[in-house]
């Protein structure tokens, strides 16, 4: 069904058919037993595909990146579509524009996606008012990806991340430190090991609210060099986080077959041409690390085998964002029951 409509959306400008999907989404399942047939239609629920990972238990592998949900707007609608998790955000914790629009581009030739919206968000506190008002939440993994606002200079930026993390303590179940967007001027030079120390020790300082600890993740990006990811295993061990999303968007634009005129637009190119390299960086920390912590692999999922080959390199949960947007929402199933096929993943 979806292949038949997509061409419709793809007429639209990217930003455009995104409102157009989120929206209908929420005006379908307020029609009464729709969420339930669209339940039954992406759904696949087996015991066999929960994963126990960093204390929480997901039904499913297969997670929804941030990005897709900015203000955590449609997390049951989302749900409804065979999701093992959302992730919310990133928000920060003023409300920001983001970037001058156009902002996001199609590469369909590589069924690839440019974006620089430039963390767009409403602020935490409306995402985190939102999350508080969700009816079904004790049946939802949520995740909350914190970042900075531009207008924030680095040498403060983890007074934003620990606002982000209390504002959002009660609601989320892990967190995700992202300053690995490409597309906030100065914010990955705080992957840098001794501003990223910072960050991370400051919120581990202020996890154990009441008793309870969240996870505390650190996404990174796919062009760190391996004295890099050497260090990002590292600091990962010494914060004693909970582990590592890889990865974020890429910078680089090697062997596109798109039109210069896409190509050279500025921002991160996520998709299928980071397909190989996000494996490639999953499997270098879990190999470097001894698999002595959790990686979320996310970067070029289009199809099942996408998805077997992160986790056979050693994630242990995967996302899904451009090759949901290529692929629909039917996508999310034909994983799960890939998965099931494949003894190597049974764990």
């Amino acid at each position: 069904m979806y292949q038949l409509v997509k061409p419709l959306f793809f007429l639209l400008q990217p930003e455009d058919a995104h409102r157009a999907v989120t929206s209908g989404l929420r005006n379908t399942r307020l029609v009464p037993g729709v969420s339930k047939l669209i339940r039954s239609s992406f759904c696949y629920d087996d015991p066999r595909l929960e994963r126990h990972v960093f204390g929480l238990t997901f039904k499913n592998p297969v997670g929804l990146a941030a990005g897709f949900d900015k203000n955590a707007e449609f997390v049951e609608e989302i749900a409804d579509l065979g999701f093992g998790f959302v992730e919310i955000g990133t928000v920060t914790p003023r409300p920001q524009p983001g970037n001058d629009k156009p902002r996001m581009f199609r590469l369909v030739d590589d069924e690839a996606i440019i974006n620089r919206m430039g963390f767009n968000n409403q602020g935490v506190e409306v995402a985190a008012q939102r999350l508080k008002q969700l009816k079904h939440r004790d049946k939802l993994i949520i995740g909350g990806n914190i970042g900075k606002n531009k207008s924030t200079p680095n040498e403060k930026a983890v007074d934003d991340y620990v606002t982000c993390f209390d504002v959002l303590f009660d609601v989320v179940d892990y967190f995700v430190v992202n300053v690995s967007s490409p597309n906030t001027p100065g914010l990955r030079d705080l992957q840098e090991k001794e501003p990223l120390m910072h960050i991370l020790n400051t919120l581990q300082s202020r996890n154990g609210k009441n008793g309870l600890v969240r996870p505390i993740l650190l996404k990174i990006a796919p062009d760190l060099t391996d004295s890099q990811l050497d260090d990002i295993v590292s600091i990962v061990q010494e914060t004693k986080i909970a582990g590592v999303i890889a990865t974020n968007t890429t910078i680089t634009r090697e062997r596109l077959r798109s039109s210069p005129e896409l190509t050279k637009e500025i921002g991160g190119l996520s998709g299928r041409p980071l397909t190989r390299r996000s494996t490639e960086v999953i499997k270098y920390l879990s190999e470097k690390s001894n698999r002595s912590f959790p990686i979320i692999g996310v970067g070029g999922i289009h199809n099942a085998e996408d998805a077997k080959e992160k986790l056979a390199a050693g994630a242990s949960l995967i996302q899904l964002y451009t090759g949901f947007i290529y692929e629909g929402p039917v996508l999310v199933k034909r994983i799960c029951k890939a998965l099931l096929k494949d003894k190597r993943l049974d764990k």
